[in-house]
């Protein structure tokens, strides 16, 4: 699972590829079996040629010494950290690698500021990257960023089409797989059943009571409808 900070130095990191105006994705499988690059960014340049680059993103010293293959493929690389194990670190940074450093944004000044923030912090040059030759080969690269693209779009689809996905039978499980957690009787207040049954019940009574006003109004209007045929006619009468 990923840590808040984890969350925060992704979404920060993706505001800051678009300012750069590349193209980013998160969780890149390599080619030749070069791990998984936490984001990758893909860059057209002003020449035609294409850039590469690699984040890593480490938030813990543990973190960061950790046996997980370092997929520095890119032409550019760099590990993205909070400013804290920065100061750490720096010094087992290889010298081609770069660093980000991230600061979060003062709570308050959030709160104060009149734009809504699209990121939690913001990022600064720490260390510049120096340039290295693709280690992969680039089609194969580029198959694998469309990829993990086209994922992310898939998830974002199934997001905002939500249930209508599932048969009533998969829901049904899902359910019956939650059942410990969705019932306590020890605390009747939060359970989901009951919850849903409740909401389900308070919608249906909303239903007919608009369907009951509905049929109401239009009683009422064949009713006065009806008076006025009842009613003689006003010439007749002279």
């Amino acid at each position: 699972m990923k840590t808040k900070l984890t969350k925060n130095l992704e979404s920060t990191l993706y505001q800051y590829c678009k300012e750069q105006g590349s193209y980013v994705v998160e969780e890149v499988s390599m080619p030749d079996d070069k791990g998984i690059v936490d984001t990758l960014s893909y860059q057209q340049l002003r020449d035609g040629q294409i850039e590469w680059r690699c984040y890593e993103l480490k938030v813990t010293k543990s973190d960061f010494h950790s046996k997980a293959k370092l997929s520095f493929i890119g032409n550019y690389n760099y590990f993205v950290l909070p400013q804290e194990l920065f100061e750490e670190v720096k010094d087992e940074i290889p010298n081609h690698i770069g660093v980000l450093m991230y600061r979060p944004f003062d709570e308050k000044a959030m709160e104060a500021s009149p734009q809504t923030l699209v990121a939690p912090g913001f990022l600064t040059v720490a260390k510049k990257a120096q340039f290295q030759e693709l280690q992969v080969d680039e089609k194969q690269l580029t198959s694998h960023f469309v990829a993990s693209l086209f994922r992310e779009v898939d998830k974002a689809k199934k997001v905002e089409k939500g249930l209508q996905l599932y048969s009533e039978d998969r829901l049904f499980k899902e359910l019956k797989k939650r059942q410990k957690a969705g019932y306590d009787v020890y605390n009747p207040d939060h359970n989901l059943y009951d919850r849903f049954i409740e909401e389900l019940q308070a919608d249906a009574v909303t239903a007919l009571q608009d369907e009951l006003d509905a049929r109401n109004a239009e009683y009422q209007e064949l009713k006065l409808q009806l008076q006025k045929l009842k009613e003689p006619n006003l010439e007749d009468k002279i």
